[in-house]
């Protein structure tokens, strides 16, 4: 049996190549045509060719996603991308539309075709229809629950993808068209303004029932799959996703690592302990910018697993730099710094080769080696002595006080 493929999203290059290095086996990707998540970077045919180089030297895959609904206006060009995607080099494309899924294959692209999530693929019979189509895998919808998810995984038809990481859409994912008629940005074709999470004055007729002073939203929390790991693998399923082709290098180093480390362990022993759970947990604790839950993996979400009312997103800032060189001899650790933190202070680092480690950080000097009272400026460049694990492109951190259950 293979081991089971962990998915992670990235929103540009720099993502994409830390997502690899801590521990992803795959990544995907949007490019400048025919992909959602038009607020992202997305990837020019260049940078992908380059991500593939990456990846293939490394051992992980490239995924990229051709996933909107085109309108007639929109399919100009789509045979020359998607030749180009093939000669890239690429291992899979993510797709919605029979269209481009047909087209692919008429042009014979030696990638894989997998079936977006936005299909709303929830049971076997529509996983055997993809199959009769030719296509490679079936990303489920978000809204299976996990005994779902086992029949059809032993139906044993075609390898299924499925999330456990990151957003869920208040609708069925790929059907909302709130958005549409709300602002005219398509959603499904990369324009989702995400109305869900507005907030709103909930009205019967002229009386307000919600709180003036604390609004209502349709948000979901978003999801959290660790403890299901264990069970997806026993299941059998191909891939794990995690999603966010929005979020920061941090956030796809944490998140990354820490389901790479869980299931790496439940390989090593074939079981996931609490303290494996909890760990696991703790990590992503330390990323996490929404509450998060458990989606359809428990059954039916009740209002503990939505936000009607404090849903706002936080950016957390306890990533203060990245290690971008070491001088073993002297010892001297060369930073970037990303967010304000101090000199002489106990600070985490954490690596694609280093557990998360409480390091004692003594003075911090500049590039002209002038002692710095405090670092405060992004992207400025910084040097200290460093005793204790340390590599390339490892990121610091400051300590975060979490719970006993790890959340």
């Amino acid at each position: 049996m293979n081991k089971i493929e962990l998915l992670a999203p990235a929103g540009n290059l720099e993502k994409a190549k830390i997502a690899i290095l801590y521990g992803a086996d795959a990544v995907y990707i949007g490019g400048k045509q025919f992909s959602l998540r038009s607020r992202a970077s997305n990837f020019s045919l260049e940078e992908m060719k380059e991500l593939v180089d990456f990846a293939n030297e490394r051992g992980a895959h490239v995924h990229v996603t051709v996933n909107m609904l085109p309108h007639e206006e929109d399919l100009h060009g789509l045979d020359d991308y998607l030749l180009a995607l093939d000669q890239i080099g690429v291992h899979a494309i993510i797709v919605c539309s029979p269209a481009i899924m047909m087209k692919a294959k008429e042009l014979d692209c030696h990638y894989e075709v997998h079936i977006s999530t936005q299909h709303s693929s929830t049971n076997s019979n529509a996983v055997a229809f993809w199959k009769e189509k030719g296509m490679d895998r079936v990303v489920l919808g978000r809204e299976c629950q996990m005994d779902q998810i086992k029949a059809i995984c032993k139906k044993d038809i075609l390898p299924i993808e499925v999330f456990i990481h990151g957003g869920m859409c208040i609708s069925f994912s790929g059907r909302c068209v709130l958005s549409n008629h709300m602002t005219l940005r398509d959603a499904n074709r990369g324009g989702c303004a995400q109305s869900c999470r507005w907030k709103y004055h909930l009205m019967d007729r002229d009386h307000e029932l919600s709180d003036p002073n604390n609004l209502f939203s349709m948000s979901s929390k978003d999801l959290q799959a660790v403890d299901q790991i264990e069970a997806f693998i026993n299941m059998g399923v191909a891939s794990l996703k995690i999603e966010g082709r929005m979020k920061s290098a941090y956030y796809l180093a944490t998140v990354v690592s820490s389901y790479r480390t869980l299931i790496d362990r439940i390989y090593e022993k074939g079981y996931a302990s609490q303290e494996d759970l909890a760990y696991a947990k703790r990590e992503i604790a330390k990323a996490e910018n929404r509450p998060t839950g458990p989606g359809f993996y428990q059954g039916l979400p009740g209002y503990k697993v939505q936000l009607y009312r404090d849903h706002d997103e936080t950016v957390t800032q306890e990533y203060v730099a990245i290690v971008l060189d070491y001088d073993a001899s002297s010892q001297i650790a060369t930073l970037q710094v990303k967010n304000h933190f101090l000199p002489n202070q106990i600070l985490e680092i954490f690596g694609p080769n280093i557990a998360s480690t409480l390091v004692d950080v003594k003075e911090i000097y500049d590039e002209n080696d002038i002692p710095l009272a405090v670092c405060k400026q992004p992207m400025q460049i910084v040097k200290t002595k460093w005793e204790g694990p340390i590599e390339k492109n490892a990121m610091i951190r400051k300590i975060r006080v979490v719970s006993k259950d790890g959340l």
